[in-house]
């Protein structure tokens, strides 16, 4: 496939450079990933990857922010960053032209920040104005409740911007320890995509961060454990959040996880799936329904939301577990299958016309399998599903034993889910006021 052989160096201290040459575009797309997130962090220091993500953007030693700020937008660039479960990335679109002062950005930050304790102040109160727009952002907030019915006290189910009570207790001590302990070169991964020689990527790569020096710790990461927990929180709404989520794959599972993938698509996955035909197109009782899953190093889920009025909450529900129960049953036919097959193959193919989609999948794909799978792969795989495969996770993945279900609403939507699911335990943040 054209353009879909990504060059993967990495330089004597440990840092891996993967490149993507694409002649035929006129943009790059720069990442810089490290394996830095919340499943790293202690429950005492819950969303410091995430505080720490926002400080590289307050300046350098060379750049003050506005400098950093000022010095994309004259090249019409795209700076942005994020903070997940398991890894950080912090990237830049530009012209193929400037990419050398889109690496030279980047890296700055990276290499040189400031950490000032007034900017560690300021950027507290930006980062809890996040919280609370996040707590006023219900069909957000319903998906992290369901990660800590369904993982507990795991790690992974906690919130990756963290507790704002723990959040006001941040300073420049853990920010730097949080730093020095994450961010060494065996835990980055620096992604290139676009019109970019091989050659050239590496030598400015190794001009920047080639001495760069560290080892990380050795990080303890226990495999979490799926339970059927039950998570509702009170709200006076005019809608009912809803998911349910059972037993998924980590992303290393090869041909499980493809079946996985293919499962979801095919109950949740578009306008054609089971869920959206039956719930909203036939019945009209949600405008918003879908399935996806979620896949880690060592775990994975599936789930389904939905968001439905008050009344209509327990059908949504009702509907959902038959649908469920009835692809567990009867399986699906070859026509659905091979539609979701279609549907996925399209997404890759699709993907690969972004520098941004590549450099993602790029940096990804490297810091959670070690290695890259390229599209041909990914195609070949997922048009390898077979009935019984898909069967083989459904079994499990679609089991109401398994599920575990979180809900966000009015009190007695939520007591009458309550009644249909089994006994749930209550949220902080219920109608008197949200933390």
């Amino acid at each position: 496939m054209k353009g879909a052989c990504a060059l993967l160096t990495t330089l004597p201290n440990g840092l891996t450079v993967i490149v993507d040459e694409i002649s035929h575009v006129r943009s790059v797309a720069v990442g810089l990933w490290v394996r830095a997130g919340s499943r790293y962090e202690e429950a005492s220091r819950g969303g410091l990857s995430h505080f720490l993500e926002h400080m590289f953007f307050k300046g350098s030693a060379n750049r003050t922010a506005k400098q950093i700020a000022e010095a994309i937008d004259a090249v019409g660039g795209q700076l942005n960053a994020f903070t997940g479960k398991e890894n950080s990335c912090f990237y830049c679109r530009v012209l193929d032209e400037h990419f050398v002062l889109a690496l030279d950005i980047l890296t700055d930050m990276l290499r040189n920040p400031l950490f000032s304790p007034e900017d560690i102040e300021r950027e507290r109160n930006v980062v809890l104005e996040e919280i609370n727009s996040y707590e006023d952002t219900p069909d957000d907030l319903i998906h992290d409740l369901l990660l800590e019915a369904f993982w507990e006290d795991h790690p992974l189910g906690r919130s990756i911007l963290g507790p704002a009570e723990v959040v006001r207790g941040f300073d420049r001590p853990q920010v730097l320890q949080l730093y020095h302990d994450r961010y060494t070169p065996d835990n980055l991964v620096v992604a290139v995509a676009g019109r970019v020689d091989h050659r050239a990527v590496l030598d400015e790569v190794a001009a920047r961060l080639g001495r760069m020096e560290g080892r990380s710790g050795p990080a303890a990461e226990t495999p979490p454990q799926a339970a059927a927990g039950r998570l509702f929180r009170e709200r006076d709404s005019e809608q009912v959040h809803l998911c349910l989520a059972g037993p998924g794959l980590p992303a290393s599972e090869d041909r499980a996880f493809y079946a996985a993938q293919v499962l979801s698509t095919m109950v949740g996955g578009g306008t054609s799936s089971r869920l959206f035909q039956r719930i909203r197109e036939e019945r009209g009782l949600a405008y918003s329904i879908y399935t996806y899953t979620s896949s880690y190093r060592d775990g994975g889920l599936m789930a389904t939301y939905a968001g439905a009025g008050p009344a209509q909450s327990r059908q949504v529900l009702d509907l959902i577990l038959q649908e469920m129960e009835r692809f567990r049953r009867e399986g699906p036919g070859d026509e659905e299958l091979e539609r979701a097959r279609a549907q996925l193959k399209a997404g890759v193919l699709l993907g690969l016309e972004s520098t941004t989609n590549r450099m993602m999948r790029l940096g990804r794909l490297q810091l959670t399998l070690g290695r890259q799978v390229g599209p041909d792969e990914v195609i070949a795989r997922v048009e390898a599903v077979t009935r019984d495969d898909v069967m083989g996770v459904a079994t499990g993945a679609l089991d109401r034993e398994k599920l575990a279900v979180a809900a966000l609403g009015p009190s007695e939507a939520l007591a009458d889910l309550d009644r249909a699911v089994g006994p749930g335990r209550m949220a902080p943040g219920a109608m008197g006021g949200d933390d």
